[in-house]
Protein backbone atom coordinates (compact mmCIF):
# COMPACT_ATOMS: atom_id res chain seq x y z
CA UNK A 1 0.00 0.00 0.00
CA UNK A 2 1.60 3.66 -0.77
CA UNK A 3 2.18 6.16 1.85
CA UNK A 4 1.52 9.64 1.67
CA UNK A 5 2.96 12.10 3.77
CA UNK A 6 -0.06 14.09 5.78
CA UNK A 7 2.28 16.40 7.67
CA UNK A 8 0.14 19.73 6.97
CA UNK A 9 -3.11 17.64 7.68
CA UNK A 10 -3.43 20.00 10.67
CA UNK A 11 -5.09 22.92 12.34
CA UNK A 12 -3.03 26.03 11.88
CA UNK A 13 -2.97 26.47 15.99
CA UNK A 14 -0.89 23.37 16.30
CA UNK A 15 1.64 25.26 14.25
CA UNK A 16 1.38 28.74 15.89
CA UNK A 17 1.58 26.60 19.46
CA UNK A 18 4.88 24.61 18.00
CA UNK A 19 6.27 27.84 16.96
CA UNK A 20 5.05 29.33 20.98
CA UNK A 21 6.81 26.53 22.92
CA UNK A 22 9.69 26.79 20.93
CA UNK A 23 10.07 30.36 20.98
CA UNK A 24 9.62 29.96 24.90
CA UNK A 25 12.04 26.61 25.08
CA UNK A 26 9.31 24.56 26.33
CA UNK A 27 9.26 21.05 24.98
CA UNK A 28 8.66 19.11 28.03
CA UNK A 29 7.31 15.28 27.72
CA UNK A 30 3.84 15.27 27.96
CA UNK A 31 1.33 12.98 28.14
CA UNK A 32 -1.83 13.41 25.69
CA UNK A 33 -4.83 11.11 25.50
CA UNK A 34 -7.57 10.23 22.68
CA UNK A 35 -11.33 9.52 24.19
CA UNK A 36 -14.61 9.60 23.10
CA UNK A 37 -17.57 10.93 25.76
CA UNK A 38 -20.41 9.42 24.21
CA UNK A 39 -20.93 5.91 22.45
CA UNK A 40 -22.11 7.16 18.87
CA UNK A 41 -25.73 5.87 17.22
CA UNK A 42 -27.34 5.50 20.86
CA UNK A 43 -24.98 1.92 21.03
CA UNK A 44 -23.83 0.67 24.19
CA UNK A 45 -20.13 -0.06 22.73
CA UNK A 46 -17.87 1.79 20.09
CA UNK A 47 -15.34 -0.36 17.62
CA UNK A 48 -11.40 1.03 17.63
CA UNK A 49 -9.78 1.14 13.91
CA UNK A 50 -7.86 3.54 12.25
CA UNK A 51 -4.29 2.51 14.12
CA UNK A 52 -2.45 1.31 10.85
CA UNK A 53 -3.70 4.54 9.23
CA UNK A 54 -2.33 6.44 12.20
CA UNK A 55 1.38 4.63 12.38
CA UNK A 56 1.27 5.07 8.44
CA UNK A 57 0.84 8.85 9.20
CA UNK A 58 3.62 9.25 11.84
CA UNK A 59 6.41 6.73 10.38
CA UNK A 60 6.03 9.68 7.12
CA UNK A 61 5.64 12.92 9.18
CA UNK A 62 8.73 15.23 7.57
CA UNK A 63 8.23 18.98 6.54
CA UNK A 64 9.56 19.04 3.13
CA UNK A 65 11.10 21.74 1.30
CA UNK A 66 7.84 23.12 -0.41
CA UNK A 67 5.92 22.61 3.02
CA UNK A 68 8.62 24.72 4.90
CA UNK A 69 8.31 27.07 1.58
CA UNK A 70 4.55 27.51 2.32
CA UNK A 71 4.79 27.97 6.07
CA UNK A 72 7.14 30.96 4.98
CA UNK A 73 4.62 32.24 2.70
CA UNK A 74 2.18 32.94 5.47
CA UNK A 75 3.88 35.13 7.28
CA UNK A 76 3.38 34.06 10.49
CA UNK A 77 6.81 31.80 11.52
CA UNK A 78 10.07 32.46 11.78
CA UNK A 79 12.87 31.48 10.39
CA UNK A 80 14.49 29.80 13.47
CA UNK A 81 11.22 27.84 13.95
CA UNK A 82 10.73 26.56 10.35
CA UNK A 83 14.64 25.98 10.63
CA UNK A 84 13.89 23.41 13.17
CA UNK A 85 10.60 21.92 11.46
CA UNK A 86 13.45 20.77 8.81
CA UNK A 87 14.48 18.21 10.88
CA UNK A 88 11.06 17.21 12.34
CA UNK A 89 10.23 13.48 13.11
CA UNK A 90 8.32 12.19 15.81
CA UNK A 91 10.63 10.59 18.74
CA UNK A 92 8.19 9.66 21.32
CA UNK A 93 5.99 6.89 22.51
CA UNK A 94 2.47 5.90 21.44
CA UNK A 95 0.15 3.74 23.17
CA UNK A 96 -3.12 2.44 21.19
CA UNK A 97 -6.11 0.13 22.01
CA UNK A 98 -5.85 -2.56 19.02
CA UNK A 99 -7.87 -2.03 16.48
CA UNK A 100 -11.20 -4.44 16.31
CA UNK A 101 -11.41 -3.95 20.25
CA UNK A 102 -14.92 -3.10 21.91
CA UNK A 103 -14.81 0.18 23.83
CA UNK A 104 -16.58 2.56 25.99
CA UNK A 105 -16.30 6.43 26.50
CA UNK A 106 -13.92 8.43 28.63
CA UNK A 107 -10.84 5.45 28.11
CA UNK A 108 -7.60 6.30 26.10
CA UNK A 109 -8.44 4.67 22.79
CA UNK A 110 -4.69 5.82 22.27
CA UNK A 111 -1.99 7.58 24.86
CA UNK A 112 0.77 9.72 23.37
CA UNK A 113 4.17 10.24 25.53
CA UNK A 114 5.89 12.58 23.96
CA UNK A 115 8.11 16.05 23.48
CA UNK A 116 5.19 18.91 23.71
CA UNK A 117 5.80 20.22 20.52
CA UNK A 118 5.54 16.77 18.40
CA UNK A 119 2.08 15.46 20.68
CA UNK A 120 0.59 18.69 19.47
CA UNK A 121 1.08 19.02 15.56
CA UNK A 122 -0.43 15.15 15.50
CA UNK A 123 -3.41 15.71 17.24
CA UNK A 124 -5.50 16.79 14.22
CA UNK A 125 -4.77 14.06 11.92
CA UNK A 126 -5.07 11.64 14.52
CA UNK A 127 -8.19 12.49 15.56
CA UNK A 128 -9.52 12.75 12.21
CA UNK A 129 -7.98 9.14 11.48
CA UNK A 130 -9.26 7.47 15.23
CA UNK A 131 -12.87 9.70 14.22
CA UNK A 132 -13.60 8.46 11.10
CA UNK A 133 -13.06 4.73 11.38
CA UNK A 134 -14.05 4.18 14.93
CA UNK A 135 -17.74 5.40 13.86
CA UNK A 136 -17.66 3.64 10.32
CA UNK A 137 -16.71 0.22 12.11
CA UNK A 138 -19.14 0.64 15.24
CA UNK A 139 -22.37 1.69 12.72
CA UNK A 140 -20.70 -1.53 10.60
CA UNK A 141 -21.16 -3.89 13.58
CA UNK A 142 -24.34 -3.03 14.74
CA UNK A 143 -25.73 -3.33 10.69
CA UNK A 144 -24.08 -7.26 10.81
CA UNK A 145 -25.82 -7.61 14.44
CA UNK A 146 -29.54 -6.72 12.94
CA UNK A 147 -28.63 -9.48 10.37
CA UNK A 148 -28.54 -12.01 12.33
CA UNK A 149 -25.94 -14.19 10.61
CA UNK A 150 -26.90 -13.09 7.11
CA UNK A 151 -23.85 -11.70 4.93
CA UNK A 152 -23.52 -8.15 5.00
CA UNK A 153 -22.06 -6.09 1.92
CA UNK A 154 -20.44 -2.32 2.04
CA UNK A 155 -21.65 -0.70 -0.93
CA UNK A 156 -21.52 3.01 0.17
CA UNK A 157 -18.75 4.26 -2.08
CA UNK A 158 -20.93 6.83 -4.58
CA UNK A 159 -22.50 8.42 -1.41
CA UNK A 160 -19.00 8.90 0.71
CA UNK A 161 -18.06 12.25 1.61
CA UNK A 162 -15.14 11.59 -0.79
CA UNK A 163 -12.54 9.39 -1.94
CA UNK A 164 -10.87 9.19 1.46
CA UNK A 165 -14.25 8.24 3.48
CA UNK A 166 -15.09 5.67 0.72
CA UNK A 167 -11.76 4.12 1.08
CA UNK A 168 -11.25 3.69 4.77
CA UNK A 169 -15.02 3.87 5.38
CA UNK A 170 -15.00 0.30 3.45
CA UNK A 171 -12.13 -0.78 5.55
CA UNK A 172 -14.00 0.17 8.74
CA UNK A 173 -17.12 -1.61 7.61
CA UNK A 174 -15.04 -4.42 6.86
CA UNK A 175 -13.81 -4.30 10.48
CA UNK A 176 -17.03 -4.38 12.04
CA UNK A 177 -18.21 -7.48 10.05
CA UNK A 178 -19.16 -6.91 6.58
CA UNK A 179 -18.28 -9.99 4.56
CA UNK A 180 -17.25 -8.08 1.75
CA UNK A 181 -16.86 -4.37 -0.35
CA UNK A 182 -18.15 -2.72 -4.00
CA UNK A 183 -15.18 -0.57 -3.29
CA UNK A 184 -12.38 -2.35 -5.69
CA UNK A 185 -9.72 -0.29 -4.73
CA UNK A 186 -10.30 -0.72 -1.41
CA UNK A 187 -10.57 -4.73 -1.88
CA UNK A 188 -6.79 -4.11 -3.83
CA UNK A 189 -5.36 -1.67 -0.81
CA UNK A 190 -6.60 -3.99 2.30
CA UNK A 191 -6.96 -7.69 0.21
CA UNK A 192 -10.59 -7.56 1.27
CA UNK A 193 -13.22 -9.57 -0.77
CA UNK A 194 -15.01 -7.16 -3.26
CA UNK A 195 -18.54 -7.79 -4.18
CA UNK A 196 -21.28 -6.63 -6.65
CA UNK A 197 -24.09 -7.40 -9.51
CA UNK A 198 -25.32 -5.08 -12.14
CA UNK A 199 -27.56 -2.22 -12.35
CA UNK A 200 -30.74 -1.46 -13.55
CA UNK A 201 -28.45 0.32 -16.57
CA UNK A 202 -27.59 -3.06 -17.56
CA UNK A 203 -31.25 -4.16 -18.09
CA UNK A 204 -32.55 -1.21 -19.66
CA UNK A 205 -29.55 -1.37 -22.25
CA UNK A 206 -31.03 -4.55 -23.92
CA UNK A 207 -34.35 -5.03 -26.03
CA UNK A 208 -35.83 -6.67 -22.89
CA UNK A 209 -35.47 -7.91 -19.55
CA UNK A 210 -35.43 -11.58 -20.54
CA UNK A 211 -32.80 -10.73 -23.03
CA UNK A 212 -30.13 -8.93 -20.41
CA UNK A 213 -30.62 -11.67 -17.77
CA UNK A 214 -29.31 -14.31 -20.40
CA UNK A 215 -26.49 -12.51 -21.42
CA UNK A 216 -25.43 -11.86 -17.77
CA UNK A 217 -25.75 -15.37 -16.67
CA UNK A 218 -23.68 -16.42 -19.64
CA UNK A 219 -21.20 -13.83 -18.47
CA UNK A 220 -21.17 -14.68 -14.55
CA UNK A 221 -22.60 -18.49 -14.36
CA UNK A 222 -20.87 -19.11 -11.03
CA UNK A 223 -22.05 -15.37 -9.35
CA UNK A 224 -25.27 -15.26 -11.39
CA UNK A 225 -27.74 -12.47 -9.27
CA UNK A 226 -30.45 -10.88 -10.80
CA UNK A 227 -31.60 -7.45 -10.39
CA UNK A 228 -35.36 -8.20 -10.86
CA UNK A 229 -37.02 -4.50 -9.95
CA UNK A 230 -36.36 -2.80 -12.78
CA UNK A 231 -39.63 -3.02 -14.69
CA UNK A 232 -42.01 -5.31 -12.29
CA UNK A 233 -40.87 -7.41 -9.62
CA UNK A 234 -43.27 -9.70 -9.23
CA UNK A 235 -44.43 -10.07 -13.06
CA UNK A 236 -41.79 -10.54 -15.20
CA UNK A 237 -38.72 -10.08 -12.64
CA UNK A 238 -38.57 -12.91 -10.39
CA UNK A 239 -40.45 -15.20 -13.51
CA UNK A 240 -37.76 -14.21 -15.83
CA UNK A 241 -35.20 -14.97 -13.45
CA UNK A 242 -36.32 -18.48 -12.47
CA UNK A 243 -36.76 -18.98 -16.39
CA UNK A 244 -32.90 -18.08 -17.04
CA UNK A 245 -32.19 -20.49 -13.92
CA UNK A 246 -33.96 -23.12 -15.65
CA UNK A 247 -31.76 -22.67 -18.67
CA UNK A 248 -28.66 -22.84 -17.07
CA UNK A 249 -30.34 -26.47 -15.02
CA UNK A 250 -31.15 -28.11 -18.16
CA UNK A 251 -27.85 -26.57 -20.09
CA UNK A 252 -25.64 -28.66 -17.25
CA UNK A 253 -24.53 -25.14 -16.22
CA UNK A 254 -23.79 -25.54 -12.01
CA UNK A 255 -26.04 -23.20 -9.89
CA UNK A 256 -22.91 -22.68 -7.33
CA UNK A 257 -24.25 -19.29 -6.36
CA UNK A 258 -27.30 -17.93 -8.27
CA UNK A 259 -30.46 -15.78 -6.94
CA UNK A 260 -32.06 -12.55 -7.18
CA UNK A 261 -31.61 -9.05 -6.29
CA UNK A 262 -34.03 -6.52 -4.94
CA UNK A 263 -33.75 -3.03 -5.04
CA UNK A 264 -36.90 -1.03 -4.16
CA UNK A 265 -40.87 -1.72 -3.06
CA UNK A 266 -42.01 -3.39 0.39
CA UNK A 267 -38.82 -5.87 0.97
CA UNK A 268 -40.68 -7.95 3.08
CA UNK A 269 -43.58 -8.66 1.37
CA UNK A 270 -41.75 -8.97 -2.32
CA UNK A 271 -38.69 -11.29 -0.79
CA UNK A 272 -41.90 -13.63 0.95
CA UNK A 273 -43.60 -13.19 -2.71
CA UNK A 274 -40.16 -14.02 -4.70
CA UNK A 275 -39.17 -16.87 -1.85
CA UNK A 276 -42.31 -18.70 -2.39
CA UNK A 277 -42.41 -18.49 -6.28
CA UNK A 278 -38.29 -19.59 -6.39
CA UNK A 279 -39.11 -22.41 -3.89
CA UNK A 280 -42.61 -23.58 -6.23
CA UNK A 281 -40.09 -23.23 -9.40
CA UNK A 282 -37.23 -25.96 -7.72
CA UNK A 283 -35.02 -23.10 -6.53
CA UNK A 284 -34.84 -23.23 -2.80
CA UNK A 285 -30.93 -22.32 -2.53
CA UNK A 286 -31.44 -19.19 -4.62
CA UNK A 287 -30.26 -16.07 -2.68
CA UNK A 288 -32.26 -13.37 -2.00
CA UNK A 289 -30.11 -10.59 -1.45
CA UNK A 290 -31.57 -6.67 -0.91
CA UNK A 291 -30.59 -3.06 -0.99
CA UNK A 292 -32.42 0.36 -0.73
CA UNK A 293 -31.56 2.33 2.18
CA UNK A 294 -31.16 -0.47 4.78
CA UNK A 295 -29.92 0.21 8.01
CA UNK A 296 -29.82 -1.64 11.36
CA UNK A 297 -33.36 -1.09 11.96
CA UNK A 298 -35.19 -1.35 9.06
CA UNK A 299 -32.98 -4.61 8.94
CA UNK A 300 -34.51 -5.58 11.90
CA UNK A 301 -37.87 -4.70 11.25
CA UNK A 302 -37.55 -6.74 7.82
CA UNK A 303 -36.18 -9.82 10.00
CA UNK A 304 -39.33 -9.25 12.52
CA UNK A 305 -41.91 -9.35 9.73
CA UNK A 306 -40.34 -12.49 8.38
CA UNK A 307 -38.74 -11.01 5.40
CA UNK A 308 -37.08 -13.83 3.27
CA UNK A 309 -33.77 -12.30 2.46
CA UNK A 310 -30.67 -14.08 3.05
CA UNK A 311 -27.54 -10.96 1.81
CA UNK A 312 -28.04 -7.33 2.55
CA UNK A 313 -26.04 -4.48 0.34
CA UNK A 314 -25.34 -1.60 2.80
CA UNK A 315 -24.88 1.98 1.46
CA UNK A 316 -25.52 5.05 2.36
CA UNK A 317 -26.14 4.33 6.02
CA UNK A 318 -23.59 2.64 6.68
CA UNK A 319 -20.62 4.37 4.98
CA UNK A 320 -22.25 7.86 6.70
CA UNK A 321 -23.62 6.61 9.64
CA UNK A 322 -26.20 8.82 8.31
CA UNK A 323 -27.85 9.15 12.05
CA UNK A 324 -24.78 9.71 14.18
CA UNK A 325 -21.83 11.35 11.48
CA UNK A 326 -19.42 12.16 14.10
CA UNK A 327 -17.66 10.11 16.59
CA UNK A 328 -16.56 13.08 19.22
CA UNK A 329 -13.02 11.59 19.79
CA UNK A 330 -11.10 14.53 22.02
CA UNK A 331 -7.28 14.68 22.31
CA UNK A 332 -6.42 16.21 25.99
CA UNK A 333 -3.52 16.93 27.81
CA UNK A 334 -3.07 14.52 31.06
CA UNK A 335 0.09 14.76 32.52
CA UNK A 336 3.25 16.46 32.41
CA UNK A 337 6.45 15.08 33.14
CA UNK A 338 8.87 17.16 36.08
CA UNK A 339 12.27 16.67 35.77
CA UNK A 340 13.38 17.50 39.27
CA UNK A 341 10.97 14.95 40.60
CA UNK A 342 11.12 12.24 37.80
CA UNK A 343 7.24 11.55 37.49
CA UNK A 344 4.44 13.08 35.82
CA UNK A 345 2.51 15.32 37.07
CA UNK A 346 -1.24 15.02 36.51
CA UNK A 347 -2.93 17.57 34.39
CA UNK A 348 -7.00 18.02 34.45
CA UNK A 349 -9.47 20.03 32.72
CA UNK A 350 -12.23 21.43 34.40
CA UNK A 351 -15.47 22.38 33.36
CA UNK A 352 -18.76 23.76 34.29
CA UNK A 353 -20.09 20.40 32.28
CA UNK A 354 -19.23 17.33 34.60
CA UNK A 355 -18.76 14.92 31.35
CA UNK A 356 -16.04 17.34 29.47
CA UNK A 357 -13.79 17.39 32.98
CA UNK A 358 -10.59 14.80 32.04
CA UNK A 359 -9.22 12.08 34.02
CA UNK A 360 -5.85 12.97 34.29
CA UNK A 361 -2.61 11.71 34.99
CA UNK A 362 -0.52 8.67 32.78
CA UNK A 363 -2.88 6.23 32.90
CA UNK A 364 -3.43 2.65 31.58
CA UNK A 365 -6.67 0.72 31.20
CA UNK A 366 -7.51 -3.21 32.41
CA UNK A 367 -10.83 -4.81 31.13
CA UNK A 368 -12.91 -7.22 33.55
CA UNK A 369 -14.02 -10.46 32.75
CA UNK A 370 -16.11 -12.59 34.53
CA UNK A 371 -14.26 -15.69 34.84
CA UNK A 372 -17.35 -17.97 34.58
CA UNK A 373 -19.23 -16.34 31.16
CA UNK A 374 -15.90 -14.58 29.64
CA UNK A 375 -18.41 -11.65 29.15
CA UNK A 376 -17.16 -8.02 30.24
CA UNK A 377 -17.73 -6.36 33.19
CA UNK A 378 -16.24 -2.96 32.83
CA UNK A 379 -13.13 -1.31 32.22
CA UNK A 380 -11.00 0.16 34.93
CA UNK A 381 -8.75 3.04 34.53
CA UNK A 382 -5.53 3.81 36.87
CA UNK A 383 -2.46 4.67 37.24
CA UNK A 384 0.49 3.38 35.03
CA UNK A 385 2.35 2.50 38.80
CA UNK A 386 -0.68 0.53 39.78
CA UNK A 387 -0.67 -3.23 40.34
CA UNK A 388 -3.64 -5.06 40.42
CA UNK A 389 -4.35 -8.93 41.16
CA UNK A 390 -6.99 -11.31 40.18
CA UNK A 391 -6.49 -13.38 43.67
CA UNK A 392 -8.03 -10.60 45.61
CA UNK A 393 -11.37 -8.63 46.06
CA UNK A 394 -11.34 -5.86 43.13
CA UNK A 395 -14.14 -3.35 44.06
CA UNK A 396 -14.93 -1.07 41.40
CA UNK A 397 -17.33 2.31 41.75
CA UNK A 398 -18.62 4.55 39.28
CA UNK A 399 -16.18 7.37 39.04
CA UNK A 400 -19.36 10.61 39.07
CA UNK A 401 -21.74 8.03 41.49
CA UNK A 402 -19.56 6.52 43.62
CA UNK A 403 -21.98 5.06 45.92
CA UNK A 404 -22.85 2.76 42.56
CA UNK A 405 -19.70 -0.22 43.91
CA UNK A 406 -19.66 -3.74 42.81
CA UNK A 407 -17.10 -5.90 44.83
CA UNK A 408 -15.92 -8.47 42.55
CA UNK A 409 -14.68 -11.81 44.80
CA UNK A 410 -11.21 -13.19 44.35
CA UNK A 411 -10.66 -15.47 41.96
CA UNK A 412 -14.05 -14.73 39.84
CA UNK A 413 -12.33 -12.26 37.53
CA UNK A 414 -9.60 -12.02 35.03
CA UNK A 415 -7.61 -8.82 34.01
CA UNK A 416 -6.17 -7.70 30.70
CA UNK A 417 -4.18 -4.52 29.84
CA UNK A 418 -5.66 -3.50 26.47
CA UNK A 419 -3.67 -0.36 25.74
CA UNK A 420 -0.35 -2.18 24.07
CA UNK A 421 3.13 -0.15 22.67
CA UNK A 422 2.96 1.00 19.48
CA UNK A 423 5.85 3.62 19.21
CA UNK A 424 8.96 3.24 21.53
CA UNK A 425 10.93 6.53 21.15
CA UNK A 426 9.93 7.15 17.31
CA UNK A 427 9.98 3.65 16.49
CA UNK A 428 7.37 1.70 15.43
CA UNK A 429 7.46 -2.03 17.56
CA UNK A 430 3.51 -2.88 16.64
CA UNK A 431 2.84 -4.87 13.47
CA UNK A 432 -0.55 -4.20 11.65
CA UNK A 433 -2.56 -7.59 11.79
CA UNK A 434 -4.40 -7.58 8.26
CA UNK A 435 -8.00 -6.29 8.03
CA UNK A 436 -9.06 -9.97 7.47
CA UNK A 437 -6.99 -10.64 10.94
CA UNK A 438 -8.33 -7.54 12.67
CA UNK A 439 -12.75 -8.34 11.54
CA UNK A 440 -11.97 -11.58 13.20
CA UNK A 441 -10.69 -10.06 16.27
CA UNK A 442 -13.52 -7.76 15.97
CA UNK A 443 -15.51 -10.73 16.15
CA UNK A 444 -14.54 -12.29 19.12
CA UNK A 445 -14.66 -9.09 21.30
CA UNK A 446 -17.63 -8.38 19.87
CA UNK A 447 -19.26 -11.46 21.68
CA UNK A 448 -17.89 -10.91 25.28
CA UNK A 449 -20.64 -8.05 25.39
CA UNK A 450 -23.98 -9.02 26.82
CA UNK A 451 -26.90 -8.96 24.86
CA UNK A 452 -27.98 -6.38 26.50
CA UNK A 453 -25.37 -4.37 25.51
CA UNK A 454 -25.98 -4.69 21.62
CA UNK A 455 -29.34 -3.86 21.97
CA UNK A 456 -30.30 -0.53 19.49
CA UNK A 457 -32.97 0.91 21.72
CA UNK A 458 -31.79 1.53 25.22
CA UNK A 459 -28.25 -0.47 25.23
CA UNK A 460 -27.26 -1.26 29.09
CA UNK A 461 -24.51 0.56 30.18
CA UNK A 462 -20.88 -0.76 30.76
CA UNK A 463 -19.13 1.66 33.28
CA UNK A 464 -15.43 2.54 32.85
CA UNK A 465 -14.71 3.17 36.57
CA UNK A 466 -11.50 4.88 38.03
CA UNK A 467 -8.80 3.24 40.70
CA UNK A 468 -9.68 4.54 44.05
CA UNK A 469 -5.94 6.42 43.48
CA UNK A 470 -6.90 7.94 40.39
CA UNK A 471 -10.24 9.08 41.76
CA UNK A 472 -8.50 10.69 44.60
CA UNK A 473 -5.91 12.66 42.94
CA UNK A 474 -8.58 13.87 40.04
CA UNK A 475 -10.61 14.94 43.39
CA UNK A 476 -7.82 16.83 44.94
CA UNK A 477 -7.24 18.46 41.51
CA UNK A 478 -10.94 19.38 41.40
CA UNK A 479 -10.72 21.25 44.80
CA UNK A 480 -7.36 22.82 44.13
CA UNK A 481 -8.25 24.80 41.19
Amino acid sequence: MKTRNLTLMTDLYELTMMQGYFKENNNETVVFDIFYRNNPCGSGYAIAAGLEQIIDYIQNLQFTYHDISYLRSLGIFDTDFLEYLRGFHFSGNLYAIPEGTVVFPNEPLIKIVAPIMEAQLIETAMLNIINHQSLIATKASRVVWAAEGDGIMEFGLRRAQGPDAGIYGARAAMIGGCIGTSNVLAGQMFDVPVKGTHAHSWIMSFPDELTAFRAYAKLYPTACILLVDTYDTLRTGVPHAIQVFQEMRDAGIPLTFYGIRLDSGDLAYLSKQARRMLDEAGFSDAVISASCDLDEYLIASLKDQGATITSWGVGTNMITSKDCPSFGGVYKLAAIWDDEKKEFIPKIKKSENSEKITNPGNKVIHRIYLKETGKIVGDLIALEDETFSESEDLMIFDPTYTWKKTLLAADTYTLREILVPVFQDGICVYQSPSVTEIQEYCRKELNTLWDETRRFINPHKVYVDLSAKLHTIKNELLGSI
